[in-house]
């Protein structure tokens, strides 16, 4: 008979020895990190992940928006300098229009024409979410994981993008289609680019902020009531230690609060996820309108509409929808797209039932600071609450629009 050797997690499963089970575990460890100047010429926090090469070099590749460079690439060339870092920056001028294959592999090319040392030369990324996204993926597939820094330099950047392990591009005319998880070593997340960045994009991420808040953390909408106008008008810098305060509160809650969902939840094992809130249509919505719509932009657009179909549900009651709307008013998101086509959202949650293991799992609000799952919603139901939201979203909308019953 033949002798069988067993180890931990390896499993015969007879005696012939022809067919095995593996299993293995891969710890997951990953930091998020504020970091009021990461460039500061003292600071050494981007360069203590990794280490010198064979030769005694510190040598890193970045990649850099182009975007960025042009305001801040002086002090970023400036910090590697005076540290000794034998550097090569590769500058993408990057939208949602170039989050594609394409655009990965150039970057790879790049990488493999500086030839680093996977193990001790991690890749930086210094840009918005759409590079870091992008970069993610590269970072994961160059010699099947290349450690990776990044430095979110937008909003959504830093709250969204920055803090999570998905990464993707868009393919065949989908969002995200091809994509990976895939740990960071470390993000730092510096609030002084938000210095130089437009305000319609500061608008932009302070959707997945207002996201957060919804689902579930009503301080932070109180908070956003009160100050997101001034948030906007500021950047998140602050002229005062009152601003700077609040600024950082915002910004603490919604990244503590992201991760506190994600992290459980690292691979997406368990589908009902309330982050998804604002990302059932929003996916379809955005690569319909593209490039009209900013991807916090069509989050929000998603997040008007659904709390429409949770007033009518009586889960938000009539003052909570009207205090939602009117917060979006305030950070000057869009309630409304003229993409909202009834038979274009019955096509986008179709594709959601499929992304989503076949249920909808579509979270809904539940007054201000908490959600709630569904997996019935119908293409007329979804009709009469876009026809109610085209209402409530138009110049001369009126409070106190009654729910009737769906079609």
């Amino acid at each position: 008979m033949t002798e069988l050797v067993h180890s931990a997690g390896l499993f015969a499963k007879s005696e012939r020895i022809d067919s095995w089970r593996v299993r293995a575990v891969k710890p997951v460890s990953y930091e998020v990190r504020v970091c009021d100047d990461a460039f500061d010429l003292q600071s050494t926090a981007l360069l203590d992940v990794g280490g010198r090469s064979a030769d005694g070099r510190l040598r890193r590749f970045l990649v850099i928006d182009q975007n960025v460079d042009e305001l801040h690439g002086e002090r970023i060339r400036k910090y590697f300098d005076h540290h000794g870092v034998d550097y090569h920056a590769h500058l993408v001028r990057v939208d949602e229009t170039v989050k594609d294959f394409d655009t990965a592999t150039g970057i790879a090319q790049a990488i493999d024409a500086f030839g680093i040392d996977r193990r001790r030369e991690p890749i930086i990324v210094i840009g918005g979410g759409v590079l870091m996204d992008i970069v993610g993926l590269v970072a994961n597939l160059y010699r099947r994981g290349t450690p990776v820094l990044r430095v979110p330099t937008t909003l959504i950047g830093l709250v969204d993008a920055g803090v999570g392990v998905k990464t993707g591009v868009n393919f065949n005319g989908h969002k995200n289609r091809l994509g990976t998880y895939f740990e960071t070593s470390l993000t730092l997340l510096d609030r002084s680019f938000l210095s130089t960045v437009e305000r319609r994009h500061i608008s932009n991420g302070l959707a997945e902020i207002l996201k957060m808040a919804l689902i579930k953390d009503v301080r932070l909408f109180d908070l956003l009531e009160e100050h997101g106008s001034r948030l906007l008008d500021i950047r998140f810098q602050g002229d005062t230690a009152a601003e700077q305060r609040v600024a950082a509160e915002v910004v603490q809650r919604a990244v503590h609060g992201m991760l506190e969902e994600l992290q459980p939840n690292l691979w997406e094992t368990e589908l009902e996820r309330v982050v998804d809130y604002g990302h059932t249509f929003s996916p379809t919505i955005e690569m319909h309108a593209l490039p009209a719509l900013l991807h916090g932009e069509a989050v929000c657009v998603d997040m008007a509409l659904t709390t429409v179909l949770a007033w009518r549900r009586d889960l938000v009651d009539e003052e909570q929808r009207d205090r939602i709307l009117e917060v979006m008013r305030i950070l000057e998101l869009p309630r409304w797209h003229d993409s909202l086509e009834p038979g274009l959202l019955a096509a986008a949650l179709e594709d959601t039932v499929r992304h989503r293991d076949g249920k909808q799992r579509l979270p809904l609000p539940v007054g201000i600071g908490d959600a709630t799952f569904v997996n019935d919603v119908t293409a007329e139901e979804l009709a009469v609450a876009v026809a109610d939201l085209r209402r409530l979203s138009s110049p001369d909308a009126v409070a106190g629009l009654r729910p009737v019953a769906a079609a």
